[in-house]
């Protein structure tokens, strides 16, 4: 295990927690030091949900440690009886995975009946927070789903929604919907919202729908080959993996409603799919050929995130914005060759697969991309290069879990996504005119110097200042040591570039005059550095 500052995953705790966090009447005991029930307080805070949840810590200290004691057995005896969940799922904390404790047999000594506990013993120096929710996920379905009669109408169950997860209940409404469109039933959503009694309902579905390679299509594996039930694990994520996705989920569909006799379903009209029922259901196929639109066809993006929503989002800015993809990568190397083979065709170059933040924001910096679609992670590395980012996929901030609907999945995901590239893109366009005409009586840059130059010394900081004092002659700007040298008027010319690309100007203008064997560059070197760039 190692530990950093930030990481793409939580740990197995936090991943099992996802999972117990959603469903009904499961509470989790972790035999863990205190200060690991951390997941309760991230929960409450990003969740966005009425209810707390149900997690308790088995407290292992050093004087219980060194009397050869374990409070295991006693904390599910208060669980059991302060809550009366229908089950207990019991795991191990790096702490306790070390003094190799018997998990089974303290849970077996505490008097809970077995078949109410449930201890998931995975390795948590090994397995990170995907597998771990995956993982348990895969083995609850084993554990309860049970052999039963079809449901009489088409029905479906979708898989793997669980808490903390991104944009959770807007992609589970834009799916609901556009079922309910089709005349198809949902018979259950898993994990997220489901009792243990859901879970033995499963079969009696006639599909499952899994779109998170992360999370859900293992246990759609298991259905298909314990009980011959068919899954459909692509993402609904664009407007032709969309149109796509209806076709294969009523093609599989009725496959099944002919063995039973059943007459087919049909493709409604697209019209059915939008939110008034009478406009197409997305903008994104008009909104492309736009004149404001066109001007992406030349602007260049960088993907970096999890499996699903690194091909899906590669796919929808290239295949549908027209934009060029100039890298990609995932942080999840146990899905990396499921990504290489979905992206094949799509990168200039190899996919990169790495666990560090910091080498992504390196790519970053070298390429100074026009758009970045990513993490958390990513969209501070790119506040830092005045870098258009967006965040696709956790982990995420707080403003990434809202109250109110805003899918990526569906048509209605679609158009989300489109708006999220465009302002992305345009972000600070505002502040470059200000920046371009002047205060215009606003005395902001005025305000900013006073707050912004006291702080320690930065890029931005020194463009303020400068700002605040202008300068007409050509002077030289004296830079930190290995950087190329910048005249005052130089560098007041390169303040009247937009913001959100000045630092790609600057570096492709020093890498110009390095070329042509200047050691300052000046107006001069700066008007040839644009024509000879085609600026």
């Amino acid at each position: 295990m190692r530990l950093a500052f930030w990481l793409y995953e939580g740990t197995a705790l936090h991943g099992i927690s996802r999972v117990t966090n959603s469903m009904k009447g499961v509470h989790t005991v972790y035999h863990a030091p205190q200060g690991d029930d951390y997941i309760t307080a991230t929960y409450t805070m990003l969740e966005r949900t009425p209810q707390f949840p149900g997690l308790s810590i088995s407290v292992v200290r050093g004087r219980d440690l060194a009397q050869g004691v374990s409070r295991l057995p006693t904390t599910l005896q208060q669980v059991d009886h302060h809550y009366h969940p229908e089950l207990i799922v019991i795991a191990p904390s790096c702490s306790t995975a070390l003094l190799q404790e018997d998990l089974h047999q303290l849970a077996a000594h505490s008097g809970v009946p077995n078949e109410r506990l449930m201890v998931y013993a995975l390795n948590p120096f090994r397995v990170s927070e995907n597998e771990a929710a995956d993982g348990l996920f895969t083995e609850l379905v084993k554990r309860y789903a049970v052999s039963q009669e079809k449901t009489a109408a088409p029905s479906v169950n979708i898989l793997g929604f669980t808490s903390l997860g991104f944009h959770l209940r807007a992609n589970l409404t834009s799916i609901t919907r556009m079922l309910q469109t089709l005349g198809v039933t949902v018979n259950v959503v898993a994990p997220w919202g489901s009792s243990i009694e859901d879970l033995g309902r499963l079969p009696a579905a006639w599909l499952n729908i899994a779109p998170y390679r992360e999370i859900g299509v293992n246990a759609a594996a298991y259905l298909e080959e314990s009980f011959s039930m068919p899954s459909l694990t692509e993402a609904p994520l664009g407007v032709e993996p969309t149109m796509a996705w209806l076709r294969s989920l009523l093609e599989k569909l009725n496959v099944i409603g002919a063995e039973r006799g059943i007459a087919p379903l049909a493709m409604p009209n697209l019209k059915a799919f939008s939110l008034d029922g009478l406009s197409a259901p997305s903008g994104v196929p008009w909104f492309a050929r736009t004149a404001d639109m066109e001007s992406f066809s030349n602007k260049k993006a960088f993907v970096f995130g999890d499996a699903t929503h690194t091909v899906g989002i590669v796919k929808f800015l290239r295949d549908e914005l027209g934009m060029q993809i100039i890298g990609a990568g995932t942080y999840l190397e146990q899905h990396a060759d499921w990504v290489r083979k979905e992206l094949e065709g799509y990168l200039p170059g190899a996919l990169m697969v790495t666990d560090r933040f910091q080498d992504v924001a390196r790519v970053i910096e070298d390429e100074m991309p026009d758009l970045v679609c990513g993490t958390q992670m990513e969209r501070h590395s790119c506040r830092k290069l005045d870098v258009p980012c967006m965040v696709v996929c956790p982990p995420t901030h707080i403003e990434n879990h809202l109250l109110g609907y805003y899918p990526f999945f569906g048509f209605a995901g679609a158009d989300v996504i489109a708006d999220r590239v465009y302002l992305s893109c345009k972000l600070g366009l505002e502040k470059h005119l200000i920046d371009f005409f002047g205060d215009a009586g606003l005395e902001y840059e005025e305000s900013a110097s006073s707050e912004e130059v006291q702080a320690a010394p930065s890029e931005s900081n020194k463009e303020v200042s400068q700002t605040v004092t202008p300068v007409t002659s050509e002077a030289t700007v004296l830079p930190e040591d290995g950087e190329m040298k910048w005249s005052d008027d130089a560098e007041t010319m390169l303040k009247k570039v937009p913001f959100f690309v000045r630092k790609k100007v600057r570096k492709n203008t020093e890498t110009f005059a390095r070329s042509i064997d200047e050691q300052v560059v000046t107006v001069d070197v700066f008007r040839k550095a644009k024509e000879s760039l085609g600026g």
